[in-house]
């Protein structure tokens, strides 16, 4: 069933997105996945190849609508269709709100909530023409707000506004939306360096097979919004 789909992953060269870029090609799926730096989509476009050759790293930055069709048409170009956007980029400075710089405040914004906007807006009219599937990746700080917050909680409030909105918008088309909210993931997130103490945790796979099982659900069902957390946290 998922066979010659292609799926584009935003932040896919590590954590939660290299995790589910892994999986989907484990399962058939061509992945077109996008990072920043370009030293760092090499090193996972190599990685990934174990998996399967029908994968491709792209240069992008969410926080540009140009950049996000450039990597849209790139994946059009390589592989003739889009199926599947996933839209995992992010990143939290966690601070109190009177020591939040505007400059944080702005990177956040543009690239946890604006670069969701334009990944979808990059992606909608291939996505009607395959009645695809649009997924975004918040937290379960889009539901619980916390001291140091504000601005992280800010933005992942607003992807799980956008995508439930979306999910309306894009229905009539036949289109899917799924926003994700998962708990403590074991990835690089906030400096963070994955080791045995956090077994715990959600790995990077268990969001993979996560997003595989949503991909595998009969046509007729929509899971729009999960909450995804450890089973024993620490």
């Amino acid at each position: 069933m998922l066979e010659n789909k292609v799926a584009y992953i935003t932040g896919g060269t590590k954590g939660i997105g290299f995790g589910i870029a892994e999986i989907l090609l484990k399962n058939g799926i061509s992945v077109v996945f996008s990072g920043r730096k370009k030293e760092d989509v090499l090193k996972a476009e190599e990685e990934l190849k174990q998996y399967s050759g029908n994968v491709l790293g792209i240069v992008s930055d969410v926080r540009s609508l140009e950049s996000e069709q450039q990597a849209v048409d790139a994946a059009k170009e390589k592989f003739g269709r889009l199926d599947f956007v996933i839209a995992n980029a992010g990143l939290g400075v966690f601070k109190p709100v009177d020591q939040l710089t505007s400059e944080e405040w702005n990177d956040m914004i543009e690239t946890n909530l604006t670069g969701v906007f334009y990944t979808l807006k990059a992606s909608v009219e291939e996505l009607k023409k395959s009645e695809g599937y649009y997924i975004t990746i918040a937290s379960l700080a889009g539901a619980n707000f916390f001291e140091n917050g504000s601005g992280y909680n800010a933005s992942k409030f607003g992807v799980v506004g956008f995508t439930q909105a979306a999910m309306i918008d894009l229905r009539k088309y036949n289109i899917k939306s799924t926003v994700i909210m998962p708990g403590s993931v074991a990835t690089n997130f906030n400096g963070n360096i994955p080791s045995e103490k956090d077994s715990w945790k959600i790995q990077p796979e268990d969001m993979g097979n996560l997003i595989l099982d949503i991909l595998k659900m009969n046509p007729r069902v929509l899971p729009s919004k999960i909450e995804f957390r450890a089973t024993q946290p620490a």
